[in-house]
């Protein structure tokens, strides 16, 4: 039977609507028989051809799944817009039988294999679009066939091979782009015979060889670039005449040499020109006429070293839509040019850096407009100009390396937005100006190897609370003690005062600076002990207290900080037996010479050792004052209890009222059972420390039941509150991911101090943070290391999502947990998740609406830093959509194993945006970190044998990435529900599986 045109056509629709596996905006739906199929969403027919589809428009619809065959069915078809899906597979070759093709696009997409050859029979192609998939193999040569090609794209793709000749006898293409590929040999010399072209661009390749002379009589070209290859050659004389109407050229990254030509004046109509990092010499001819310029970078051996080579920045003045000028590192002499101030007031970014400049810094407050002032590297001298305050929209400002002198002038602290601030390296001198506190988004301030004295302002710690990647002091004069609010900088990854004349003991707020990676005092007057409150630093990597007057034992908490990798405690006073776990395990990981009261256990740290007499008598001392505080305990025991007895009465309404949030129902336990369940709270038996208090593993005495203990450190503010939180958030909520708590207790240990803890469902396998980032440090070499493989992930992921979800959906009250990060993720025997520590957790009493407004909340930023929402830190109250952008964080870091704080999320950069920027075509190398093999790891007990191929696994993190960006936009409302979340993870799980 044949088949009429049209019910081909319906037949070829339907089949195309069978491959579409996700259709997230129902655009498919219209594709049903209640409706001709001319009217089905994106389909177009002729009425001339008896309803024959002729246009097939799906762009920018989130489709997944492939491109069926039957597609070649559609004879009439003329037009093809697939761009901006998630199309994978192959591209179907039945599309070379569509001859009436004149569009096809099918860029943004994650296509895979060989372009098919057989394209080249729609001889009626104007115009052709791969880009931005994951096509291999070499460019068809048969696609130069199709002279009526205008445009033709294969950007960001993995094509081989050498750039077609053939191409050259597409004489109607007006624009060919190839970028980002593995393209290798010479430019053809045929493409020089291109005479329409308008648009050339092979930049991002493996391109080598000599450029073609022919290229240069492309006349017609308005944006010519090349770059990041390895051509070579020189730009042509006339370059005018080459290209008398370019408006773009940038050969930026090759291998050129010889001189900018001086015909380049001629080229009035350009707006950016880019030759930086090459091997061009001489000068810098005049670019008076360039009126149009917008970008200007060079970067190569330019300049003679003496005065005049920036002459021609005076004669830019004219080019009054200058946005970027890029001099750096070249041969640049002489003086920046006074004009220089008087260039476009839209200048954007001002990069002099790696010259040979001399003199002082002109004024440059008329450059309102500058977000990037880069002049390091030079031997700028004099003192910094004041006028610089007037550069309110400045992010960066780079001024190290070089001559300067004189004090910080005061108006640095106009500049609000500076997030970089760059001084080290020059003979500044003064004390650091209050106002700089003002410039509360600094990320980094590095102030080093100056001549800058004074103490340290308690408003640099205060007015920076945002401080995140460093604050560098280090060898300059400052005296006095380390501030006290030095504990307001709690997001900061480095801090280096080493080399003052500092003094004093460390305050016990340094704790406080949680995130700490790098600690640098080295070289200063300190002393005193080590403070305990150091032991929270468990990020800490590199720590060094050289050359101080530290004393005391060595605290054996340093034991404890498993990612601790440097540990520099040589020239102070310690004394007594060094400690042998963590990071002492490692001779050369860890210094202690230079203290003469230290002895050591083992014979590798070439110390005296520890006598063995000496340590008898120091454990018969230390029994001896055990036994002595017991007598004291029991003796205070007793007065204690006097004391309860006469003022029971008073205290038993309170108490009553704090504990009933546990229910009725749940049991009580006493102080006595904890201390004996936990042996006395040793440190042996603790396994982790939180912002309210710490955690002990424990086995209580009346069933074994061995559980974790959570001890509220009282003499934290807020811990009490805390206490309470949780007690309330867990006193009616029931969930399999959920952690379970047993019992609690509120009462009163044996010194007369209140005492309150939680005793919770013992979790075997530790938290999600341990798996995620595990830390070799404390590790016994015969413990296998932790590793999750991809359907484990997912499934972690899944309970996450599930507790949330029961948390804002299916409680009585919504509560909002506030803190949701990788610690705060326990697993159990089975690494089943469950979500712990509601201390800073919120009753929803009404529902969460207008989040975006200027609520003020009094409450401070809710969570941890990384993964608390953007809106907590401009004050509005906490909301869901709060926990739904923590657990996007939370999604993206387990698929990444990348933290949100990670040194490499700076200058805009973030977790969100970094995997935004990825997808589609980088999602292996954003994840080839992970240990993602199939098979278990060792600690799970089921041992299942999976198959999942390597493109189902692709696809997976595809979405599984796009969940965690969707659930981490800036804007709360446009964020996933997180039911939804929930629900297309375990669709993720189960076509992982099959």
């Amino acid at each position: 039977m044949t088949l009429g045109g049209n019910e081909t056509d319906r037949l070829a629709l339907l089949a195309i609507k069978a491959n579409i596996q996700h259709d997230p905006n129902q655009v498919m739906s219209t594709w049903n028989e209640s409706i001709h199929f001319c009217s089905w969403y994106g389909v177009t027919c002729s009425r001339r051809h008896h309803q024959r589809v002729t246009m097939l428009d799906l762009k920018s619809q989130g489709l997944s799944g492939f491109i069926s065959p039957h597609i070649g069915n559609l004879s009439f078809l003329r037009e093809m817009y697939l761009y901006s899906n998630n199309f994978t597979h192959e591209i179907p070759p039945e599309i070379g039988r569509l001859r009436r093709l004149q569009v096809l696009h099918l860029a943004n997409n994650s296509f895979t294999g060989h372009i098919p050859t057989n394209i080249s029979n729609c001889f009626n192609l104007t115009y052709l679009s791969f880009g931005f998939n994951k096509l291999v193999g070499e460019i068809p040569s048969q696609l130069g066939f199709l002279s009526k090609l205008q445009t033709i794209d294969f950007d960001h793709n993995n094509f081989t091979g050498e750039f077609p000749p053939s191409f050259g006898n597409l004489s109607s293409l007006t624009q060919l782009g190839a970028t980002v590929n593995n393209l290798v040999g010479s430019i053809p010399t045929s493409l020089g015979q291109l005479k329409k072209l308008t648009f050339f661009s092979l930049g991002g390749n493996m391109l080598s060889g000599s450029m073609p002379p022919s290229i240069f009589n492309l006349s017609a070209i308005v944006s010519f670039s090349i770059l990041q290859n390895q051509i070579q050659g020189n730009l042509p004389l006339n370059f005018s005449d080459a290209f008398p109407v370019i408006k773009v050229f940038s050969i930026l990254g090759n291998k050129f040499i010889g001189g900018i030509p001086v015909s380049i004046s001629n080229a009035t109509s350009l707006v950016s020109f880019d030759v930086s990092r090459n091997n061009l010499t001489g000068r810098v001819p005049s670019l008076l006429p360039l009126h149009n310029l917008m970008v200007f970078s060079v970067a190569d051996y330019l300049g003679s070293g003496k005065d005049g080579d920036l002459s021609f920045v005076s004669e830019m003045i004219n080019a009054t839509q200058l946005m970027w000028l890029f001099l750096a590192y070249n041969n640049f002499g002489g003086t920046l040019p006074t004009s220089i101030s008087n260039l476009s007031t839209n200048l954007e970014q001002l990069w002099v850096q790696g010259n040979n400049l001399h003199g002082s810094i002109p004024k440059l407050g008329n450059l309102v407009n500058l977000q990037s002032l880069s002049m390091e590297e030079n031997s700028f001298t004099g003192n910094i100009p004041t006028d610089i305050g007037k550069l309110i929209r400045l992010g960066a400002l780079f001024l190290n390396s070089n001559k300067l002198s004189g004090s910080l002038p005061s108006s640095l602290g106009n500049l609000t937005m500076l997030t970089l601030l760059y001084l080290q390296r020059n003979n500044l001198n003064g004390t650091i100006p209050l106002s700089l506190g003002q410039c509360q988004g600094l990320l980094e301030l590095d102030l080093s190897q100056n001549n800058i004295d004074g103490t340290i302002p308690q408003q640099l710690p205060i007015g920076l609370p945002f401080l995140s990647i460093s604050l560098n002091l280090s060898k300059n004069h400052f005296y006095g003690s380390l501030p006290l609010e030095i504990g307001n900088l709690k997001n900061l990854g480095a801090l280096d005062v080493s080399d003052n004349l500092l003094s004093g003991e460390l305050p016990p707020s340094l704790g406080s600076c949680k995130s700490l990676e790098v600690l640098h005092l080295q070289g200063n007057l300190f002393h005193g002990l080590i403070p305990s409150s150091m032991s929270e630093l468990r990020g800490i990597r590199d720590l060094d207290l050289s050359r101080n007057n530290f004393s005391g034992d060595i605290p054996h908490f340093l034991e404890g900080l498993g990612n601790l990798q440097n540990l520099n405690l040589s020239f102070n006073d310690f004394w007594g037996a060094v400690p042998i776990g963590g990071v002492f395990k490692n001779v050369s990981a860890n210094s202690v010479v230079g203290n003469i009261g230290l002895c050591s256990v083992t014979a590798n740290l070439q110390l005296p050792l520890c006598k063995s007499k000496e340590s008898k008598g120091a454990g018969l001392s230390r029994r001896m004052k055990i036994m002595i505080s017991l007598v004291s305990g029991f003796t205070l025991l007793g007065i204690v209890v006097v004391i309860y007895i006469l003022f029971c009465c008073s205290r038993k309404k309170m108490k009553g009222t704090e504990l009933s949030t546990l229910g009725n129902s749940m049991l009580q336990v006493s102080y006595a059972s904890l201390l004996n369940a936990t042996n006395g709270f040793s440190s042996t038996n603790l396994i982790g420390i939180g912002a309210f208090g710490s955690v002990y593993k424990g086995i209580l005495d009346d069933d074994a039941t061995i559980v974790a203990v959570k001890v509220f450190n009282m003499l934290h503010r807020g811990a009490s509150k805390s206490f309470i939180s949780e007690c309330e958030a867990l006193r009616n909520i029931r969930h399999r991911n959920l952690v379970k708590i047993l019992t609690a207790c509120s009462s009163i240990d044996f010194n007369g101090n209140d005492f309150k803890a939680l005793v919770y469902e013992f979790m075997d396998n530790g938290s999600l943070e341990d798996w995620l980032h595990p830390s070799t440090g404390t590790e016994e070499l015969t413990e296998a290391p932790k590793s999750l493989n991809l359907v484990q992930r997912v499934d972690i992921a899944i309970d996450v999502a599930s507790a949330l979800d029961y948390l804002h959906n299916h409680c009585e009250t919504p509560i909002v947990h506030c803190d949701l990060k990788p610690s705060n993720v326990l697993l159990d025997s089975d690494l089943t998740g469950h979500v712990s520590d509601f201390g800073l957790s919120r009753f929803l009493t009404t529902p969460t609406t207008n989040v975006l407004e200027n609520q003020s909340s009094s409450i401070g930023i809710r969570g941890s830093v990384g993964y608390a929402a953007p809106e907590y830190g401009m004050g509005s109250e906490v909301s869901v959509y709060g926990d739904v952008y923590s657990f996007g964080i939370l999604l993206l870091e387990m698929f990444t194993g990348k933290r949100p704080t990670d040194h490499m999320f700076s200058d805009g950069l973030n977790l969100h945006n970094y995997v935004k920027t990825a997808l589609p075509e980088c999602v292996s190398e954003i994840s080839k970190s992970l240990a993602l093999q199939e098979g278990t790891a060792s600690v799970v007990e089921d041992h299942r044998q999976l198959s999942v191929t390597p493109q189902k696994i692709e696809e997976g993190l595809t979405l599984i990435f796009g969940i965690g960006i969707a659930c981490s936009t800036d804007s709360p409302t446009n964020r996933k529900d997180i039911s939804n979340v929930a629900a297309e993870l375990k669709s993720i799980r189960k076509n992982l599986l099959g």
